[in-house]
This record gives structure tokens, C-alpha cells and sequence, in this order.
């Protein structure tokens, strides 16, 4: 049987962050109703896993086992080159408890001077899960590459994007228009192929 995602079904979305549910609403194009995993009062688990598709599995899972809904999960993150691919996968953590990312970009611009490195060139990924309760799962991956900007610019968007500016543009994730970063972030990249293998 082909797994498919039919219009207007509801979904969890597997994430504490508000952040991150109108973006994938955006990219969603309205097809479905959308429910954070925090509003319905879900544990978030442990991400223990290594990579970003190990970590939005295990979301998709938590949350779809937990809610009894088709559960959707993005796991993503920044790597820099200069750092061996840090923070990676650990990238929410090193904003601490608080979420505060103003810290965690203060600490990517601490060690990428602490390597003396001039390579600034980075790259964001997202891996999207999707479970279904007590059932299959699908997941893909995206990939945007560009440079890191210091002092951060820009009030837009979330997480490390005041840094980021991809890679043949002026502006950082930050400073764009939401519709303009959605059109070629990691994570519009990642829903491409979601949309490929689910709706089409």
C-alpha cells in the first residue's frame, strides 16, 4: 500500500519550538490541520540519536504513538565547516534551557575565532519524519550551504538565521521575507521531497 497524506487530515507536529509550526504550515500550503506536539501537552523525549533523520524518526514516533495522530517532525540544525560540522545536531542545545540563540550565536563566532580559521562557509540541514501511530514512518533530508555573518542581522525567522546568508545571496535567513527563505531553505528542500514521496 502507498502511504499517501490526504488534504485536511489533522497532524501533530512534533515540536515545542512556535517557532518552527508556521513555517511548515507555510510549506504545507494549508493542506492539513496542524497541532504542536507542546499545545497538546506532550512530553518532549530525549533526543538521543546522532544524526538528524535518528532524531526527527524518534519525534515522529514520541509524538505519534503519544497523540494518536499522524505526527510530523523536523529535525534540524547548522554546521560549520570550520568546526568539524558542530554544533550539528546538537545545535538547539547549545542555546541552553532558555532557547536563547543570541548566546548560541555568540558561541559560534567564539570558537570559530578560537580555530583561526577564515572558512566561515556553512551549512544548514532538516530532516522531516513522518509516523503514523503504531505504524510505518518515511523521513527525508535537505540541505542549504552559505557563509556565516557577524554581528547576527535581522529579526526574522528563528533559531541561527540572523547569521546565515546561503549561498549566492546578500541577505541572511534573518533579514529575508519568509516567503523568500521558504523558496530554497533546508527545510523547503526537505518538504520537495516529503511532497514527492507523500502527496503526489
Amino acid at each position: 500500500m502507498a502511504l499517501r497524506l490526504e488534504p485536511g487530515l489533522k497532524l501533530v507536529v512534533a515540536t515545542h519550538n512556535p517557532g518552527k509550526v508556521p513555517e511548515i504550515a507555510a510549506l504545507l500550503e494549508g493542506r492539513f490541520e496542524l497541532v504542536a506536539a507542546g499545545t497538546l501537552g506532550l512530553p518532549e523525549p530525549e533526543e538521543t540519536e546522532t544524526t538528524f533523520v535518528g532524531n526527527a524518526l524518534l519525534k515522529a514516533r514520541h509524538a505519534a504513538d503519544l497523540s494518536g495522530l499522524i505526527a510530523l517532525a523536523d529535525d534540524s540544525g547548522l554546521s560549520v565547516t570550520a568546526l568539524g560540522g558542530s554544533p550539528g545536531v546538537y545545535s538547539a542545545r547549545w542555546a541552553g534551557p532558555g532557547k536563547d540563540f543570541a548566546q548560541a550565536m555568540a558561541k559560534v563566532e567564539t570558537r570559530l575565532e578560537e580555530t583561526g580559521s577564515d572558512d566561515h562557509s556553512a551549512w544548514f540541514t532538516s530532516a522531516l519524519a513522518v509516523a503514523w501511530p503504531n505504524g510505518p514512518s518515511v523521513v527525508v533530508q535537505g540541505e542549504v550551504h552559505g557563509t556565516l555573518t557577524f554581528p547576527p542581522r535581522g529579526t526574522r525567522g528563528f533559531g541561527y538565521d540572523p547569521i546565515f546568508v546561503p549561498d549566492g545571496h546578500a541577505l541572511t535567513f534573518g533579514e529575508m521575507e519568509p516567503a523568500a527563505k521558504d523558496a530554497m531553505s533546508h527545510r523547503a528542500r526537505a518538504f520537495e521531497k516529503l511532497k514527492a514521496a507523500l502527496f503526489e
